[in-house]
């Protein structure tokens, strides 16, 4: 089964996973496009995409109403990533989010959609002292907020980890290279898997992950042909960051994509848009209306 695409005439089939994109004629069925289906996403849907050999987006979401917008747009997947730490909360990076405040913004985004796929992170320090632990904090997620799936840091050490939590029903997807939350013992931002070892090391990660029962592995900050090699050898899909145009999915936070991220843009981001200048000028032409007199205006007002 997979899920529908952009046409608006495609149909639902049996339990309104299967549509087609453009013409009926064409057949070519997609993971990304409409929201038409009557159901989210579902890893299976993922899994299905990777043996066709389509590729799919997926964004970042901290909020009801800028995930409802990517939801319309057709994002497929939405991951309420750690990166709310710097990117929605206001500190320094993803180590001080708690489970508490990460479970508020999954159940917000949860909320505003009605198709995507919902991922979690698991934020430092709720996993990985034991399965059992894991296990107690991504039951949470489910429980709480709703989402489809989590998000945990880690290969190997966490392989028992990912072990418990599929087990007991609860989807995961695997996250290795530069791992974020892992930044102070990695000696910083740098790329992962560069030379022989360090590549070895990340195939066997993957392979372990894998194993273990992840439905997708996210790849950040990789040598592109260590990416596209590893794409190659996992059945599971692979989802790229920083790691090459080969991964069978890209991931970029949204802040970045959309232009809101102050400064200069990550290497591996694009931005498709200047949404901070357009909300500044938004500000500043409301505060000169409001200074000049102008704003609120007879049709602002009641009698």
């Amino acid at each position: 089964m997979s899920i529908s695409g952009t046409s608006s005439t495609a149909g639902a089939t049996g339990d309104g996973a299967l549509s087609a994109a453009g013409s009926a004629s064409e057949g070519k069925l997609t993971l990304y496009g409409s929201t038409g289906t009557g159901r989210r996403v579902t890893v299976r849907d993922l899994a299905l995409a990777k043996q066709r050999g389509e590729r799919w987006p997926m964004l970042t979401a901290y909020d009801a109403m800028t995930a409802g917008v990517f939801d319309e747009a057709g994002i497929p997947v939405l991951l309420v990533g750690d990166s709310a730490g710097d990117n929605h909360l206001g500190y320094s990076n993803t180590v001080p989010v708690t489970v508490d405040e990460l479970i508020t913004l999954s159940a917000a985004v949860v909320r505003g959609t009605r198709r995507s796929l919902i991922v979690a992170d698991l934020p430092f320090g709720s996993y990985q002292g034991s399965p059992r632990q894991a296990l107690e904090t991504g039951t949470r997620f489910l429980k709480e907020a709703g989402v489809g799936a989590v998000k945990l840091e880690g290969g190997r050490r966490v392989v028992h980890q990912v072990e418990a939590l599929v087990q007991a029903g609860i989807p995961v997807m695997a996250h290795i290279g530069l791992t974020p939350q892992s930044v102070n013992v990695l000696g910083g931002y740098r790329v992962q898997g560069r030379g022989e070892e360090e590549a070895e090391r990340l195939l066997a990660d993957a392979k372990a992950l894998e194993a273990a029962g992840a439905f997708a592995v996210v790849l950040e900050v990789v040598p592109a042909e260590l990416a596209a090699r590893v794409t190659e050898l996992l059945h599971v899909p692979t989802v790229g960051i920083g790691a090459g145009a080969g991964c069978d999915a890209q991931v970029q936070v949204w802040t970045d994509m959309a232009g809101m991220t102050p400064g200069k843009a990550p290497k591996h981001a694009r931005r498709y848009a200047d949404l901070r200048a357009v909300l500044t000028g938004a500000a500043q032409a409301y505060a000169a209306d409001v200074v000049a007199g102008a704003f609120p205006g007879p049709e602002n007002s009641f009698h």
